[in-house]
């Protein structure tokens, strides 16, 4: 007779947990393209954009419900990954749904703000060119976000997409020819936000033309997410910021 005691468990590396936009298309393609095959990633929507857009702290409900179903998966790591949402109403807001994302999960919980301000932290890089989807109210907001965290825009330009089958639409080479106009020699990093867009896939491409490291929603995410969960692999195809781990909290505070 069989038995269960006869077999190994198959016990992956790390569970990463994601919740996205529930119009969002990007993420899960590229972090199932980009995980290390012993990771495994899973995934929970919830409308937190578009038609659904609200303060963060009226979405903060809705967010914790589905962190709390994805700590039925067992995940070492959850993520609110959407640029927008994370930043929009500024770090105290952020740190609240974070603070109730871990509780309701029962492990680690990341925004994309924070996965991106970990990234530079690691990179050490303070000057940045700046790049969004977003019209100019939601490109604002990121802005304020990120100089409010001491990062200084040498350039910045939100490209005014309509919406997300916009964003999810538009070529990786939009994404390649836009940070390509806004080169800067003085620039630490290069930031093109948005968990919904192909940029992704230009990384290595963008980092030889720009020679600055540079940086995505969803590479940033996953990045910080990995390393969160004590995964220290390094990823091709996802640029520069894969040979770091994760500064201290101490560090990154006093950078």
């Amino acid at each position: 007779m069989v038995s269960i005691s006869d077999f190994e468990p198959v016990i992956p590396r790390a569970r990463l947990g994601f919740i996205i936009p529930a119009s969002n298309r990007m993420v899960e393609p590229q972090v199932q393209h980009f995980c290390p095959d012993d990771v495994v990633p899973h995934f929970a929507r919830a409308g937190i954009t578009n038609r659904h857009s609200a303060p963060l702290s009226e979405l903060k409900q809705r967010i914790t419900y589905q962190a709390e179903l994805l700590g039925d998966s067992k995940v070492n790591v959850v993520v609110l990954q959407c640029t927008g949402t994370s930043m929009g109403d500024g770090p105290e807001a952020e740190e609240e749904v974070v603070k109730a994302m871990a509780e309701a999960s029962g492990a680690e919980a990341l925004s994309t703000a924070r996965c991106v301000t970990s990234a530079l932290a690691a990179i050490q890089a303070k000057k940045l060119v700046f790049v969004s989807e977003s019209k100019e109210v939601g490109h604002s907001k990121k802005e304020r976000y990120l100089r409010g965290q001491g990062y200084q825009l040498l350039k910045s330009k939100g490209m005014g997409l309509p919406g997300s089958d916009y964003s999810c639409a538009t070529p990786s080479d939009y994404w390649f020819q836009a940070m390509a106009e806004m080169r800067d020699p003085e620039a630490e990093a290069y930031f093109i936000s948005c968990a919904n867009v192909h940029a992704t896939y230009k990384i290595p491409e963008l980092e030889e033309l720009l020679g600055a490291s540079v940086l995505t929603s969803n590479q940033a995410a996953l990045w910080c997410a990995l390393r969160t969960a004590g995964i220290g692999d390094d990823i091709p195809g996802l640029g520069s910021l894969f040979r770091f781990q994760l500064a201290s909290r101490t560090a990154a505070a006093a950078k």
